[in-house]
């Protein structure tokens, strides 16, 4: 079988936790700050996690992962 590619898009927007979960940066973050609270930008720094409903189609954009 020959080697899968992974998609380059989602190689750069997502991590693959140990436990197997994938991680994501939140939007909101780029501009547009100075409306926005000091806590709702503190939190928009936190990684999060890419809901389970979506899990499998990023899985099978990173096949190495």
């Amino acid at each position: 079988m020959p080697k899968i590619k992974t998609h380059r898009g989602a190689a750069k927007r997502f991590r693959v936790t140990g436990s197997g979960k994938i991680k994501r940066s939140r939007a909101y973050k780029k501009h547009i700050l100075t409306k926005k609270s000091a806590n709702r930008k503190r939190r928009l720094v936190q990684p999060d996690l890419v809901s389970t409903a979506d899990s499998a189609r990023v899985h099978r954009m990173l096949p190495y992962g």
